[in-house]
């Protein structure tokens, strides 16, 4: 059986962070661990002193005694089909916030997507346990209140990672707690939340598992994830499309040395 994730939310778990791993995987090289004057002079990573304990928490204890053990046992232990609709339920909840999101963006389109799989989903659906919506292929893509921020112009802000739950930033935790504020996510208390909460990360976790060698293979994992982190917020405020990064210092050395190559042929 394949479950189709709809993007998640931050504090889904800390599995957001092998996902922003395996988006851009495919455009991103392990980086090599940097000498300790570049990686002070890092300016989107001033607490780096902070986060990398944190990082070490998160992923050699958190993840390898208490989350991976648990999404394993989920997985082995809760019939398919069951996984699935208490998933769609737990998502389903997010879709109120992504259309006002998608509105202060101006993505009305997206936003009657959004608004039209809460009200078919939550009726139809039963609470939101099926996906009629996606018959009429309304794609499950939700927007955060971070993303909003961004789109209008907010930086990232310093990065930050935490405690078992992974990377994250200052407009990103900015944009969470707006987010729990929309209707219905601010009237759930906060056991149900907590319940919703960790079925989608446990979900995440398992599907997620065969990337766990990408992270394993990275020279420096912190850096690697950091750099996957930032890449994948800007590919989320650019809906895939992220405008391309010129790299002034490399192209200049790359003019110098093909200069050279002229001087030399002639």
């Amino acid at each position: 059986m394949t479950f189709s994730f709809p993007r998640l939310t931050k504090h889904s778990n800390f599995f957001f962070l092998i996902f922003t791993v395996l988006l851009v995987s495919g455009c991103s090289s392990t980086k090599h661990v940097e000498s300790a004057e570049s990686v002070e002079s890092d300016p989107k990573d001033p607490l780096e002193s902070i986060n990398r304990p944190f990082w070490t928490f998160t992923w050699d204890y958190a993840d390898k005694y208490v989350i991976k053990p648990s999404s394993e046992a989920y997985v082995n232990n809760v019939p398919d089909p069951l996984r699935e609709g208490l998933y769609n339920m737990a998502m389903n909840l997010n879709e109120p916030s992504s259309a006002i999101n998608n509105l202060l963006q101006g993505k009305f389109k997206d936003a009657g997507k959004s608004a039209g799989r809460f009200l078919l989903n939550s009726t139809i659906g039963l609470l939101g346990f099926y996906d009629p919506a996606s018959d009429f292929e309304w794609s499950g893509t939700q927007e955060e209140f971070g993303e909003v921020l961004g789109s209008y112009g907010v930086g990232d802000g310093p990065y930050l990672v935490i405690p078992a739950l992974g990377p994250s930033s200052v407009r990103e935790e900015v944009g969470d707690f707006v987010d729990r504020y929309y209707w219905p996510l601010a009237i759930i208390d906060f056991w149900p939340n907590v319940a919703r909460n960790l079925v989608i990360g446990l979900e995440t976790r398992s599907q997620l598992a065969d990337q766990e060698k990408i992270l394993e293979e990275a020279v420096d994992p912190y850096e690697f994830v950091k750099n996957a982190y930032f890449q994948n917020m800007t590919y989320k405020v650019y809906d895939g499309n992220p405008p391309i990064e010129v790299d002034e210092e490399q192209e200049a050395e790359i003019d110098a040395y093909l200069d050279e190559l002229d001087d030399e042929i002639d």
